[in-house]
């Protein structure tokens, strides 16, 4: 059964959303991972308290948030099963539309990537 990785991504400090939203999602989580679709997830807290270490011409430094670039974040995240991309992709849509109702002052991306189960070969 093919897994994916869905996240959402957001605005930084668009702020809390309203409880409908909470709710929505607690029946649409809840109702996946009763179907064993939804194995785990999750929110993620701002930037604030980030650590990234950046790999640059084979050296490594650490740069701690808050980012004031930063225009867009990660804002939550999942691990899911389906039977099929289309149905991967069906289900991800319903998610968006979830935000779209209750959360609509919110512009929210929800993307859905199918996770590699096993390493690539070594190019050439």
């Amino acid at each position: 059964m093919p897994r994916f990785m869905g996240f959402v991504r957001m605005a930084e400090g668009i702020g809390t959303p309203p409880q409908a939203m909470f709710d929505a999602m607690e029946a649409h989580i809840g109702e996946r991972a009763a179907k064993g679709v939804f194995l785990d997830g999750g929110g993620l807290y701002g930037t604030e308290d980030a650590v990234n270490f950046v790999v640059r011409q084979g050296e490594v430094s650490r740069v701690d948030g808050p980012y004031a670039e930063a225009k867009e974040v990660v804002g939550g995240w999942a691990i899911m099963n389906y039977d099929t991309v289309e149905e991967a992709v069906a289900d991800q849509r319903e998610f968006a539309e979830l935000h779209a109702k209750h959360w609509p002052e919110a512009t929210v991306i929800a993307t859905l990537r199918q996770i590699s189960e096993a390493p690539e070969e070594p190019g050439d």
